[in-house]
């Protein structure tokens, strides 16, 4: 049944407000309880924000040391973009938790920019869209060389990193139109003008950011791995000599394309399906919120791969991972055999003979 009104979703309501919903026919046990559990959910999802902004502010710190930052653009770009969201997510829930009455001027812009999560969805929806960018990159530099160096120039990288920022805000924008502070509470409310409104709107969001995404990921992935192989293959013909070398690099590298696309794909995909679900959960019943323990379990799922992806990516370069590995305290040059329990490692006083069993 249509309504002019079908939707109203309150994004941000805080748990003090929760807790006073509340019966007297003993259903205020539940309800205290259920609070706290969303309270415990939220922490949760601070933690996730602490190890993902910790974790891609690493690389790139190790991407700058090691001067890879120049050469690998949409990499610098990706670690920025889940840093922004990461580090939002932080102050989001942080400030959610304190039960702050919102009021005045800096309370309503408290509410639209922060409490709404807009800036944590802005990163994330960024993120997806850079992601794409560089399985599409990857795919034009092994499966079609010459359209590569024909096609990507810098000004196409730049473009598609400048794309990548503008869609995430260009995605999440126009929800800020119906974000307001009522009574100190912050409420995010999106109105539909009919039941199959709001279905559409959802589905698309579905498809465009989580199936075409999928996609992408298998089709360039799939295709790269079938260019290797097929190199291997004419490799290993022209060279009789040395044929087990040539083989074992080319099982090494298809090695690596086999995991990697194992861990973009199948992660991608197991780690974004909750909230997509959620999302499909709000689609069809209109009087379902996110303020539900539900969700945040979800963000604390999805932000699982924001934590992975710095690792999956930047830690394929041999410079970075040898900025991280100085930075592990049994690796510096000053360790003493005793610093270094087990078959760790091992050195001298000089620190001239530390290596790495």
């Amino acid at each position: 049944m249509e309504s002019s009104t079908a939707s109203h979703l309150s994004v941000a309501m805080t748990t003090k407000e929760a807790d006073n919903m509340q019966t007297t026919d003993g259903s205020s046990m539940t309800s205290s309880s259920s609070s706290n559990f969303d309270v415990y959910a939220q922490y949760a999802v601070v933690f996730i924000g602490v190890v993902g902004t910790a974790g891609n502010a690493l690389i790139l710190y190790a991407l700058v040391a090691s001067k890879q930052h120049k050469k690998h653009l949409l990499i610098v770009n990706q670690n920025a973009l889940d840093l922004f969201s990461s580090f939002f997510l932080i102050v989001t829930y942080a400030i959610r938790l304190c039960n702050i009455y919102l009021t005045g001027t800096l309370g309503q812009w408290l509410c639209i920019m922060i409490l709404s999560e807009y800036l944590i969805w802005c990163g994330m929806i960024g993120s997806v869209v850079n992601l794409a960018a560089i399985t599409v990159d990857r795919y034009l530099k092994v499966v079609h060389p010459v359209r590569n160096k024909k096609w990507l120039r810098p000004w196409v990288i730049y473009l598609a990193m400048a794309f990548s920022w503008l869609m995430g805000f260009a995605a999440n924008t126009p929800f800020l139109f119906a974000t307001a502070a009522v009574n100190g509470v912050c409420y995010s409310s999106v109105f539909y003008d009919s039941d199959v409104h709001r279905i559409v709107c959802y589905i698309w969001y579905i498809v465009s950011f989580y199936v075409v995404i999928i996609i992408i990921f298998s089709f360039c992935y799939g295709r790269i791995l079938v260019t290797v192989r097929r190199q291997a293959r004419v490799m290993a013909s022209h060279d009789a000599t040395g044929s087990s070398t040539t083989q074992t690099q080319s099982h090494q590298l298809q090695s690596s394309v086999i995991k990697t696309m194992i861990l973009v794909c199948a992660l991608y995909a197991i780690t974004w399906l909750p909230a997509n679900i959620f999302f499909l959960f709000i689609a069809l019943d209109p009087n379902l919120t996110y303020i539900d323990s539900r969700f945040y379990a979800s963000v604390f799922i999805a932000f699982i791969y924001t934590c992975a992806n710095p690792f999956i990516y930047a830690t394929k370069f041999d410079p970075v991972t040898q900025i991280l590995s100085g930075m592990i305290p049994c690796k510096k040059n000053s360790v003493q055999p005793s610093d270094c329990p087990g078959t760790t490692c091992s050195g001298t006083r000089s620190g001239t003979n530390v290596t790495r069993m």
